[in-house]
Order: C-alpha cells, then sequence, then structure tokens
C-alpha cells in the first residue's frame, strides 16, 4: 500500500523553518511520504506554516492559502491545513474568511496536529528532524517568544514571552544535528541576548556556544538577532579565542536617530549605540557586524533620516538590510502614532540607505582581493563553485563565486585566493 503523501509549505523566517522540520520529522515516523516546498500536486494533505510578522509577509501567505484552496477545489490535493504565525494571531477571522481550510493549528500546536493525522507523538523523538537546508547546515532555533517591547513589533503577542530551552536540550539537538553531517550551526531567536535568562537567571549564552563549540563535526556557529540593549558583553572573549564561532555578529540596530529610538521603544540611545559597536571591534578584531535598519516609522523627519545616512555613511557596516516601516495591528505604534508617511517616502527612503550600503559593500570587497578565507562550499551553479566565507550566512549575504580544476563538495571547507569582488559577490579560486 503506497504511502499518504503530505506536502508541508514553509513561509517567512527561518524559526518557521525549523517548526516544519520538526513537523516532517514527526510525519515521516507516522508513516507518512513528507515533502517541503513541493511544486508538486496530487497531495493527500498540504501544511501551510504562515507567517504573520508584517502586512506583507502576511498577505504572501494568505496568497499561498487561497491558491491551495484552488488546488483543493480543483481536487489536486485533499486536506488543506493552515499552521504558524497567521493563525495564532488571527484564527477567528481567518475560519470565518477562509473557511475551506480544514483546519487551522496555532504555532505550538505541535501535538494536535500530529493527532489530527493519527501520528504518535514520542517525547523521545523531540531532537529529530528532517533537515531542508542543505545538509551542512542547519538552524538551531534557542528559544521562543520575546520579551521586548519594541512599538513597531507584533512577535510578542504572536509567541508570547521569552521561553528558552534548556543547554542540555540543544547540546543534545546539535548532537543529533552533527551525526546528520551539519557542520555549521546557526543560532536563532528573536532575541540571543536575553538568552538563558528566565531559567537561569542569567545570560548564558556563552556558555551555551562554548558547549555546541566542543561537539565533533561542528566545524563553524554563527550567531543571529543579538538585541544590542543589555549586550551579552561576556560573549565576546569567546568569539574572539574561539575559531570555531564566526567572527560575525548580527544585531539589528534598526535607527539610530534619539528621537525615532525612543518611539520605537529600543531602551537604546546613539550614544550607547556607538559604543557597543566600538568595545565589539576592539574586543573582536576583524569581526563584522551585520545590522538591520527601519526607514520611515511615524514621525521619522527629514532630519533623523539624514541623521541615519550619515552614520550608516560613517560606521560601513559589513552587512546591512533595510525595511519600511510596516504598520502592524496590536503594537504600541499603532496605538499611539499615525502612519504619517506615505509608502513612496518609505520606499525612497530605503532605496537610498541601500545605495548607501551598496557603495560601501563595494568599497569593502575589493579590499579583500588577494587575500585568502576559509569558505564552506554550497553547491555547484554552471561553472562555479558557490561558497560562503564566515562573513557571510546563507540567504542573506554575498557568497564567493569560486573557479577550480578540481572537484570541491558540498560542505567541504577550503581555502580560497580572492581574485575579483563585485557590490555583494566575491570571486575565487583554490589555493
Amino acid at each position: 500500500m503506497a504511502k499518504k503523501r503530505i506536502n508541508v509549505v514553509t513561509m517567512g523566517c527561518s524559526k518557521n523553518l525549523v517548526d516544519s522540520e520538526i513537523l516532517m520529522k514527526r510525519l515521516e515516523r507516522g508513516e507518512f511520504e513528507v515533502l517541503h516546498d513541493s511544486c508538486e500536486s496530487d497531495f493527500d494533505a498540504v501544511f501551510i506554516n504562515t507567517c504573520g510578522f508584517i502586512h506583507d509577509a502576511k498577505q504572501e501567505s494568505i496568497d499561498m492559502i487561497l491558491d491551495y484552496v484552488e488546488a483543493k477545489k480543483r481536487g489536486s490535493i485533499g486536506k488543506l491545513y493552515v499552521m504558524g504565525c497567521l493563525p495564532e494571531r488571527y484564527r477567528n477571522d481567518l475560519e470565518k474568511e477562509i473557511p475551506e481550510v480544514d483546519r487551522y493549528f496555532g504555532k505550538f500546536d505541535l501535538k494536535a496536529i500530529v493527532d489530527e493525522l493519527n501520528v504518535t507523538y514520542l517525547p523521545e523523538y523531540i531532537y529529530e528532524r528532517k533537515i531542508t537546508t542543505p545538509s551542512h547546515f542547519a538552524y538551531l532555533k534557542v528559544s521562543e517568544g520575546c520579551n521586548r517591547s519594541c512599538s513597531f513589533c507584533a512577535i510578542p503577542a504572536i509567541t508570547g514571552r521569552y521561553k528558552s530551552r534548556t543547554i542540555e536540550d540543544l547540546v543534545k539537538e546539535t548532537r543529533y544535528l552533527a551525526k546528520k553531517g551539519v557542520k555549521e550551526i546557526l543560532l536563532i531567536a528573536q532575541d540571543l541576548s536575553y538568552y538563558g535568562i528566565d531559567i537561569y537567571g542569567k545570560n548564558r549564552l556563552a556558555e551555551l556556544i562554548e558547549k555546541i563549540s566542543e561537539l565533533d563535526g561542528i566545524e563553524w556557529i554563527r550567531l543571529h538577532y543579538l538585541y544590542p540593549t543589555k549586550f551579552p558583553f561576556e560573549i565576546l572573549p569567546v568569539i574572539h579565542r574561539n575559531p570555531k564561532i564566526c567572527k560575525y555578529i548580527d544585531i539589528p540596530l534598526q535607527h539610530i536617530a534619539n528621537t525615532v529610538l525612543k518611539n520605537m521603544l529600543r531602551h537604546i540611545s546613539r550614544e550607547e549605540t556607538e559604543l557597543l559597536i566600538k568595545r565589539i571591534k576592539e574586543e573582536v578584531p576583524g569581526a563584522i557586524i551585520r545590522t538591520t535598519m527601519i526607514v520611515g516609522f511615524p514621525h521619522e523627519t527629514e532630519h533623523d533620516f539624514e541623521e541615519l545616512k550619515q552614520f550608516v555613511r560613517e560606521t560601513k557596516f559589513e552587512r546591512l538590510g533595510v525595511f519600511p516601516y510596516s504598520h502592524e495591528d496590536g503594537t504600541y505604534a499603532s496605538k499611539k502614532f499615525d502612519d504619517n508617511l506615505s509608502d513612496e517616502i518609505k520606499q525612497a527612503r530605503a532605496g537610498e540607505i541601500m545605495e548607501i550600503q551598496q557603495q560601501i559593500s563595494a568599497e569593502l570587497n575589493q579590499q579583500k582581493i588577494g587575500k585568502v578565507f576559509k569558505v564552506i562550499i554550497d553547491r555547484k551553479e554552471g561553472e562555479f563553485f558557490i561558497g560562503r566565507t564566515e562573513f557571510d550566512s546563507p540567504e542573506v549575504d554575498g557568497e564567493v563565486l569560486i573557479s577550480s580544476t578540481s572537484e570541491l563538495n558540498t560542505g567541504e571547507f577550503v581555502n580560497i585566493k580572492i581574485t575579483g569582488a563585485e557590490d555583494y559577490d566575491l570571486f575565487g579560486q583554490t589555493e
């Protein structure tokens, strides 16, 4: 008898991807054939793991649901289930507006999902996942929720208060991933700077990354989303001395003008931000900082925006992304402020920041020509092998396009001499 087929479609962030991977492994243990983001049809069931963060992401999730509603009407799929952040936040509205979905599940309803499909939920398999990324890297979600009160962010309303996982649990999961061939671990959370405080009474991130680095098979550990307020400075000497910890520090600063930071409820000033950056650079020589900015926040003046542009020019972040502000239901900002800047102004300001960053990235990349970097090979594409340095995270940062007369294996670490540079990507060859 053929196995029933299930397609799991993941929208949004890497944290959602981890949730999908956990679900997929449970379903495989229930004797289902499980695919991820498949374009095929003829599925017995489809699960859509949605994002509910900002307007564009919500709309993309809704569009995906409606596409599969049509597929269900055509008979291309059987059951249609929707899970994740969107129903966690808007379940009643969704059930009313899109009743064709067979059942909605919230973000933390894993047991209810497997019960729906008559799969036995076995706690001893809690660390198992069906890896959907290339097999040499994987995300490790260290916590759920967020205790910060940023005025623009809806995440705490969706995920609740911060809940750290124990160091022991995370080490066990990483050991499982390493046995699967994972060499690069990307620690993710809404806020790594808060890790451990809720269960240990203090930040334990430094201890966590030290323990993970001791596991055989793990060669790179990358940190994503360190909140700048109450930054865990104890991680800096660990990053400096431990070669397995990538000198890659992801700190979403969001803005630099004090008036905007105050309205965002970031609880940090420009002066404190500059001291933070200075200390990171001093304590971890060679470290790069990745950050994100939000433009078009309510009542962001031309002066505020010019201050942000000048800060970006002067600081020369190695990695920077920018988002136009999105007025989100239920947030402090949506209640306190009018969304007084047009989409045109927001998009124009985002474009200006990225033009500045493009020039900075091009200048910094030119300085890499002639240097040798340790690179992990992600794939082969046409005539090039594609890899990343420790300063580049998958999907969000630049890549190294490598010429080699010999075959390079996916997941292999090689020393690459940089021979050319574009605005964001590098060209190199084997030593």
